[in-house]
């Protein structure tokens, strides 16, 4: 409600400044239906579907000088509770310069040089969307901030100030098999960070083109935005509190041409502030993350790319000294592997394309295949799976093995 109050004070800020200003509004209705197909349930008098849904989006934009603002609102109907909502994706108020602008309100960033692999992207994201099918874009979640550009010579600076907390959006049990260790108890709560001045996110992005490569420096100070499971008795726990740990990112990327394709590379350190030593092994313990990745063209209408990532734990002795008995043990070097393969077909009316991830270290997999078609003009269907396994339920996509499922989403956007 918070977010959808501020939304609509900056689009009513921005309607009373923008009478002289050029008005565009588009959008799209969409259906999006993801049936389990592996016949199994998680709750008692559930049906087969993990997600069903209509929606509508309506997006206002307009733009007066240097200035502008947007706004997208959706309107959906959960097929699945009944329920119809209201959900404001973006709303925010854009104020230029010619050295320093400014964006306040509402708004998705997204940073780093991955795909579907995030080292330096701090920001919120929705996992369920992403596991039920949903289009691509739903990953990414709105966060309410303010963002100011900074436009140099030879450097571009990009700062995030975001007072109100968005945690990421993880499966439910309702809807989801997961890895749970403490099944057993029902008496849960959450606590999210408050909306106070000293514990505000901020992060900092400066970037600088050397000849046709793009090189940027990270850095934020916020929070987990994955919550971890907190027992209040490890033996006989009879209440679990969901809390997000502190954590500082520190890191870099480069993207530029090489090997006939697009390379890239980034690095950074997750630095866990509330178990620096390493101890608390419910705390994520402070890691060097890495990736590389390689993208090209294969043919006219064929891309093939290729990304080895990495997850070095600090402190591992400590870790284990300090895991509790029957607790799943991570590795010290975490490795995974990311292919996307895509082909278009017949004008790019059709298209083909499948995205995996592979573990060697945690031996689990996720496999997305897709066929997407453009009906006529703005109106396409897509179609596809969500693929997991894993030699173990304990491992971050062993544990959806159950869950494997069809997705089918329309779209008619106008």
């Amino acid at each position: 409600m918070r977010s959808r109050l501020s939304s609509l004070v900056v689009l009513f800020l921005a309607f009373q400044n923008s009478w002289s200003a050029e008005l565009n509004m588009h959008g799209f209705g969409q259906v999006s239906y993801s049936p389990r197909v592996t016949g199994l349930k998680p709750s008692a008098g559930k049906g087969d579907f993990i997600f069903a849904e209509e929606r509508l989006q309506l997006s206002l934009s307009g733009s007066s000088g240097s200035n502008g603002f947007l706004t997208k609102a959706d309107f959906f109907h959960d097929g699945l509770t009944g329920k119809s909502d209201l959900e404001i994706r973006e709303a925010y108020l854009d104020l230029g310069g010619e050295i320093v602008e400014a964006r306040v309100g509402r708004q998705i960033i997204t940073w780093g040089t991955g795909d579907l692999l995030f080292i330096n992207d701090f920001f919120p994201k929705d996992w369920t969307a992403l596991f039920a099918g949903r289009p691509l874009e739903y990953l990414k979640i709105g966060s309410d901030g303010m963002k100011i550009n900074l436009h140099l010579k030879t450097l571009e600076a990009e700062a995030v100030v975001i007072p109100f907390f968005e945690a990421d959006r993880m499966p439910s049990s309702d809807k989801f098999f997961f890895f749970d260790p403490f099944t057993q108890v029902t008496n849960r709560i959450t606590n999210k960070p408050n909306s106070d001045l000293e514990k505000t996110e901020l992060a900092l992005k400066i970037s600088h083109t050397f000849s046709s490569w793009d090189t940027a420096l990270y850095t934020s100070r916020g929070f987990f935005h994955t919550p971890i499971m907190i027992p209040d008795n490890f033996t006989s726990p009879t209440q679990i509190t969901f809390e997000y740990p502190r954590r500082n990112v520190y890191g870099a990327s480069a993207r530029g041409s090489g090997i006939g394709g697009v390379v890239n590379f980034e690095a950074g350190y997750s630095d866990s502030r509330q178990d620096l030593s390493g101890g608390n092994p419910l705390i994520a313990n402070s890691q060097a993350l890495y990736l590389a990745g390689y993208q090209r063209q294969l043919g006219e209408d064929l891309t093939a790319g290729l990304q080895y990532y990495g997850e070095y734990m600090m402190q591992y002795d400590r870790y284990l000294t300090n895991l509790p008995a029957g607790f799943p043990k991570s590795d010290e070097l975490r490795q995974l592997v990311a292919t996307r393969l895509s082909r278009f077909f017949k004008y790019q009316t059709w298209k083909l394309s499948l995205f995996g991830y592979y573990s060697p270290t945690d031996e689990d997999f996720y496999l997305i295949p897709e066929v997407w078609h453009s009906l006529a003009d703005g109106l396409w269907i897509s179609m596809g799976s969500n693929i997991f396994g894993g030699a173990r339920e304990t491992t971050f996509f062993g544990q959806f093995d159950k869950n494997d499922n069809l997705y089918v989403n329309m779209r008619y956007e106008f």
